[in-house]
């Protein structure tokens, strides 16, 4: 399924199972973040997210590449006032992937920049090629890091390694962007997206409900001891009430595999 023309940038979504794939599709300029594909992003995560039979969403590039960044073509003419409500419809993007329920896995290869890398940066894990290249270059056309780079980046890599990467717009590889926290797994070159698909996969074998409430809590940021016991008690106490709880208790107990529904 498409949505919005491919001419312009779109998102393909497949079904993989329970996983869902969202490719972005803008192979002419590797996958840049059109406004047409922004659109089709948000509009695939709130229907992937809304889906009882997905329970979790990969998302990767067309083309060899994850993407590029923002399409530069499209900021002509943009001023302060269209450029705040530019900021709050990606804005939509970045708090799916964060706090929506599902877990989401980035696959990358090629180049994840600027915007692109701020993308997969608020995934919750991210795989990527070795040959893959990471770049957070908005201050080389004078912007500041979108898409929440500036909250995501930092928790990822620390916030000394993360001003490194961000005041010099400096391209990273993959394997020092592993060593420093940036990507969680490593790939062989054209392997990510089966990589990423089957940690898909294992996370789709677990409860659902258990990961949507780890994300939540995960999605606060940081937080003082008493605040992060205050919210596991709660979490705790919600899943304790729940019928994924009483499977995978009986099923421990039968020594056999769990069924869980997400209820």
């Amino acid at each position: 399924m498409t949505t919005t023309s491919p001419d312009a940038g779109t998102v393909l979504a497949q079904s993989h199972g329970a996983v869902t794939v969202l490719t972005l599709s803008y192979a002419a300029r590797r996958n840049a973040l059109s406004m047409p594909l922004r659109a089709a992003l948000h509009t695939q995560l709130e229907q992937a997210m809304a889906d009882p039979e997905c329970r979790a969403v990969v998302v990767t590039g067309e083309g060899g590449h994850f993407c590029s960044g923002g399409d530069i073509s499209s900021f002509g003419g943009v001023t302060p006032a269209s450029g705040r409500a530019r900021m709050q419809r990606v804005h939509a993007i970045v708090r799916l992937l964060v706090r929506g329920e599902k877990p989401v896995i980035a696959a990358v290869e090629g180049h994840a920049a600027g915007a692109g890398l701020c993308i997969a940066a608020a995934c919750d894990v991210v795989v990527a090629s070795r040959e893959a290249k990471l770049s957070c270059t908005f201050n080389k056309i004078g912007l500041f890091p979108d898409l929440g780079g500036a909250w995501s980046i930092p928790l990822r890599m620390g916030l000394g390694r993360a001003q490194l990467l961000m005041m010099t717009g400096r391209v990273m590889d993959a394997a020092t962007a592993a060593q420093q926290g940036l990507v969680d797994q490593l790939a062989e070159p054209g392997q990510a997206l089966a990589d990423a698909l089957a940690m898909a996969q294992e996370m789709c074998a677990v409860s659902p409900l258990s990961n949507g409430m780890l994300k939540s809590v995960l999605a606060r940021g940081p937080m003082p001891l008493e605040d992060l016991l205050a919210a596991e008690t709660d979490a705790q106490a919600v899943l304790y009430g729940s019928e994924d709880f009483h499977e995978g208790r009986e099923a421990f107990l039968a020594k056999r595999k769990p069924v869980f529904k997400g209820r």
